[in-house]
């Protein structure tokens, strides 16, 4: 059998790095373009129609219609973080199962309309964020004179939890519920004065 001449391996070299460079190339053609359209959909998917907003017109001045806002989450259970006369933040926190924790959190923005601000616009949005229990397990280090230290697992555990998801939810049925009782709040202040 003849042996290979050095010449001859550079070129087989190169050979069998294009036929690699190659395959790796219609490899890459061949897979799916849905993973880089995933990354880039969801702002397409954003549609700006009229018809679905997060806000609505309420007959009370900017104060009162936060209020009411206030009035209408703290009637819900939420907890209030702030409430100024333009913006109102509150959230409650769920378990709908055993381990899966939601919390949604609120944000109503009262801004006045016309001229004498005896009109203003409530702008909702609640965002969803999920969250899951995460357990961590411990060990424990237990030191020996005669031998040095040796980690020992326990089987206890520390548990916390953590983010898994997170959404703004989309307007719907849920928002319109929700100035409903602002608009029965802002009634009830109304008959009150």
């Amino acid at each position: 059998m003849p042996k290979p001449t050095s010449s001859r391996w550079p070129a087989r070299l190169a050979a069998a790095t294009l036929c690699l460079g190659a395959m790796a190339l219609l490899a890459a053609c061949g897979s799916s373009p849905s993973a880089v359209t995933r990354k880039t959909s969801v702002y397409q998917n954003e549609r700006f129609h009229a018809d679905e907003t997060f806000s609505r017109l309420f007959d009370g001045t900017v104060a009162q219609t936060c209020e009411a806002a206030r009035r209408a989450l703290l009637s819900q259970g939420y907890v209030i973080a702030s409430a100024t006369d333009g913006l109102v933040k509150g959230a409650k926190r769920f378990q709908p199962e055993g381990e899966v924790h939601v919390e949604i959190a609120f944000n109503v923005v009262c801004v006045p309309e016309g001229r004498n601000g005896e009109v203003a616009t409530a702008y909702v949005s609640a965002q969803q964020d999920r969250y899951a229990l995460k357990k961590s397990p411990n060990s424990t280090s237990v030191g020996l004179s005669a031998i040095g230290s040796i980690s020992l697992p326990l089987s206890s555990s520390q548990d916390s939890l953590v983010k898994v998801a997170s959404e703004t939810i989309p307007a719907g049925e849920f928002y319109d519920r929700f100035f409903a009782l602002m608009h029965r709040q802002l009634r009830g202040q109304a008959e009150s004065e």
